[in-house]
């Protein structure tokens, strides 16, 4: 679990970013089916010192779907009701509310260096680029490049994960929240991130669009 304290870790090594942004997308979804076009309904965002691995800020957006509802299998999943995203930004709304916030927390400063960590290369890679080519959305170049903290996973202990839960275990870390929530996610995945950085290790862009 992540210290309370602000003092940077002896083992700790300096890093080439100031801030990482850990985000994890929930998306609309059908059981055993593929949903077209899938659309993001959470959208959550963590900034974490690169010094101190403690999270120093939150973005945290539900999103309105604006083609298929929140189904039944999407509630059970992710612990997303309609009603929760019922009246809320549409992603374009959201995806502006995000720069919004990264431009308070001086992460649009060319003079801080950031980068997104995700679980996997689903949400930059595939999902991002998808809705906002459905929907012809426009999107900020920070998202085209990203750490998948599974790959910075197998650099240290030479295996291949195959998700977060996994990585938890591994690492001798307790699981917060709820799988799939995708706020309580990126908990998970700072705290592995954490785990990983008192290691000694040093992080590097690991995917690019």
């Amino acid at each position: 679990m992540a210290s309370s304290g602000l003092r940077r870790d002896r083992n700790i090594v300096a890093q080439d970013y100031d801030y990482f942004l850990v985000l994890d997308f929930e998306a609309t979804c059908l059981e055993n089916e593929k949903i077209h076009p899938q659309e993001v309904i959470e959208l959550p965002v963590l900034k974490v010192s690169g010094k101190t691995f403690e999270t120093e800020s939150t973005f945290h957006q539900y999103v309105e779907p604006q083609v298929h509802g929140v189904g039944d299998f999407c509630t059970k999943l992710t612990g997303i009701t309609p009603e929760m995203v019922k009246g809320q930004p549409t992603f374009a709304e959201t995806l502006k509310l995000l720069n919004d916030w990264m431009l308070r927390e001086g992460l649009l400063d060319p003079a801080v260096k950031s980068i997104f960590v995700t679980c996997g290369d689903w949400d930059l890679k595939t999902m991002l680029p998808s809705q906002c080519g459905y929907f012809e959305i426009p999107y900020g170049s920070y998202f085209r490049q990203w750490i998948n903290i599974k790959k910075s996973f197998a650099v240290v202990t030479g295996h291949f994960p195959k998700g977060m839960m996994q990585m938890l275990e591994k690492l001798h870390l307790e699981h917060v929240g709820r799988h799939h929530s995708g706020i309580d996610d990126c908990r998970n995945i700072a705290n592995i991130l954490r785990a990983l950085a008192q290691k000694r290790f040093k992080f590097k862009q690991t995917g690019k669009r």
